[in-house]
């Protein structure tokens, strides 16, 4: 297997694709290796310096902390992927071990997500992120940014000039969008 990295516009944060589905359920950040029972999200939380990972359907990315270099750790990562396949693991994250609780939306919530999901998460994917949809109150959205766009310095341009234009024009009753 050959796992390609690819960086991001946060300079913390690199792409790691994998050249394959590895997840096929919704995309999920992990920050805590005591929060999951994969061998794969463990070891790779537990290299020195990495905060967080991101894994989106064909991709991950890792977050670290800013006082590690990339090159002190982006082949433990690769190493740790390439190892994870080579026992004959074909998905990271599978629906059958992973249940999502669902949630009733409103209208109005319903047609924020729909545009999230359609129009602004392809665009943060490419940059090893995600966006997801956290509420909607009183005109405020409130979001949540994961992977590479977490703690990402363009990512206040990007959620109020790019998100919150675009909700704006769709749902005119959008006052403006925060990121949680």
């Amino acid at each position: 297997m050959f796992v390609q990295t690819q960086k991001t516009p946060n300079p913390n944060s690199l792409k790691f694709l994998i050249g394959k589905n590895i997840s096929n359920v919704d995309s999920l950040e992990f920050s805590d290796k005591k929060n999951t029972d994969n061998e794969l999200i463990r070891n790779i939380l537990s290299v020195n310096g990495v905060e967080s990972m991101f894994l989106g359907s064909d991709f991950l990315s890792v977050n670290k902390n800013e006082n590690i270099e990339w090159e002190d750790i982006k082949h433990i990562v690769i190493s740790l992927i390439n190892d994870f396949f080579e026992q004959g693991n074909e998905l990271i994250i599978d629906k059958k071990s992973y249940i999502k609780i669902g949630e009733n939306y409103k209208d109005i919530e319903k047609k924020i997500i729909t545009i999230l999901e359609t129009k602004v998460k392809p665009a943060v994917a490419n940059d090893g992120g995600d966006i997801k949809f956290v509420n909607y109150k009183d005109g405020i959205v409130k979001v949540k940014l994961q992977g590479s766009c977490s703690g990402c310095p363009s990512s206040i341009i990007t959620l109020k000039r790019g998100v919150q234009n675009l909700l704006q024009h769709y749902i005119p009753d959008i006052k403006q969008v925060e990121a949680v």
